[in-house]
């Protein structure tokens, strides 16, 4: 599942299913990428992906969390790299998301991982295999989606 040894970077949707018993083959191929990038330290994430992780899993998701467990989660996950935007890098994900005609919060989502230095960003939003300024995007539930 691991695309190679550097950072990786994760996208809401992945923490979500990974958290989200009632996700089916999704969560067991979520809980699969965030075990390897944990055991291998090459987890990267974001404030706003720990923002979007803890309003959906607490509030949209079939079976929500309590609030102390999404809490503890997110605390787990702070040993990863994680990025702070400042206003410079809202400036660049604007550019970003004008360059490649997608949504500004995906080009924030970019940014961060380039940021953190990362090559793959782990998603199911983005379009796989698609490289934004040599970030390449990564879908673990393609499998489930093309099966072969």
């Amino acid at each position: 599942m691991s695309v190679d040894a550097s950072f990786q970077f994760v996208d809401t949707n992945i923490l979500i299913y990974a958290h989200d018993n009632s996700a089916g083959e999704k969560h067991r191929l979520a809980v699969e990428l965030l075990d390897s990038l944990w055991n291998n330290h090459t987890g990267c994430l974001s404030i706003q992906v720990l923002q979007e992780f803890y309003v959906t899993i607490t509030r949209k998701v079939k079976h929500p969390l309590p609030s102390a467990i999404a809490s503890q989660i997110i605390n787990d996950l702070s040993a990863w790299e994680i990025h702070s935007p400042t206003a410079l890098d809202v400036i660049t994900a604007i550019a970003l998301h004008q360059r490649y005609n997608i949504a500004f919060w995906d080009a924030m989502i970019l940014q961060s991982a380039q940021c953190l230095g990362c090559q793959v960003v782990w998603s199911e939003d983005l379009n796989p295999e698609q490289t934004y300024n040599g970030v390449s995007i990564a879908n673990p539930f393609l499998e489930i989606s093309h099966p072969g």
